[in-house]
């Protein structure tokens, strides 16, 4: 039987994976340098689809009438602090940078992947499904910027 604190629950967990998403990517936009303009435009474009994945999944929890995660995780605040070590020692290489990005990017999938075994409605796997799919062609765009550049 589905639990709909489970789904909010859920749901809420992968706004917050979401939130670290959009915080994380503004930090690498911050730390590339004035040349990589191509990042910067494919960190923009990583920020809006988790823009939009947030507001579908908050139309969700909106609608089972409970609030919105606003916040991080944990996990979220330590990536973004060990970005701010690494680039403290030089780690803004663009390998460095999107490597620290694909880092982000696994969380992502594993947030996911999680989500899609719990009992949730289908509608709402469904959802995470098509939004897991696009979140792996964004990591895989990553990862072969990276491998590019190792």
């Amino acid at each position: 039987m589905q639990n709909t604190t489970e789904t909010i629950e859920v749901l809420n967990d992968l706004i917050q994976i979401h939130n670290d998403r959009i915080a994380g990517y503004e930090k690498a936009i911050k730390e590339t340098k004035p040349e990589d303009d191509d990042l910067k435009v494919l960190f923009a474009t990583m920020i809006s689809e988790s823009h939009r994945m947030r507001i579908a999944l908050s139309t969700e929890v909106q609608a089972l009438g409970a609030n919105i995660e606003q916040g991080t995780t944990t996990t979220g605040k330590l990536y973004r602090a060990w970005m701010d070590v690494k680039a403290a020692f030089g780690g803004t290489s663009r390998h460095a940078i999107l490597a620290s990005c694909e880092t982000g990017e696994d969380a992502a999938q594993k947030a996911y992947r999680t989500a899609l075994d719990a009992d949730l409605p289908t509608f709402i796997l469904d959802l995470l499904a098509q939004q897991q799919e696009a979140l792996r062609a964004s990591h895989d765009e990553v990862k072969a910027l990276r491998d590019q550049y190792a």
